[in-house]
């Protein structure tokens, strides 16, 4: 998977790397056991600082999405049941977006078929 970052994006670069990383696991790019490259490696390759890559690396672990270890370096790991803290989470983030596409005047309906567009982008192909 080719990380593409936007250095004048209002997005921190660790969030573009984090938040392309979690799109290929949801897209299926990038199965369980599929390995990272290395912080320094990654941080080579895209010509930044590599307290950068660790700091999108260390949020893709607190978030249960990859495992670090010193021998294997960093995968992706086979997901699990949610926590109750994460179903919290996503809870917390659709109730935002929802109320910001109501609030802007979107409609209920075609608001709930965005959602279920987007939901089928990330399904990974079986």
């Amino acid at each position: 998977m080719i990380l593409e970052l936007d250095e004048y994006s209002e997005v921190p670069i660790f969030q573009q790397i984090h938040d392309q990383i979690v799109f290929g696991i949801a897209r299926g790019e990038l199965p369980p056991g599929t390995a990272l490259a290395s912080v320094r490696s990654l941080a080579m390759d895209l010509a930044i600082n590599p307290a950068t890559v660790k700091k999108a690396y260390d949020l893709l672990k607190a978030e249960g999405v990859i495992v670090t270890t010193r021998r294997d370096g960093s995968m992706v790991i086979e997901p699990g049941e949610p926590t109750p803290e994460q179903v919290a989470q996503l809870e917390g983030d659709l109730k935002v977006s929802l109320a910001r596409a109501l609030a802007q005047g979107m409609d209920p309906q075609a608001t709930k078929e965005i959602f279920q567009n987007v939901l089928n982008q990330f399904r990974p192909a079986n």
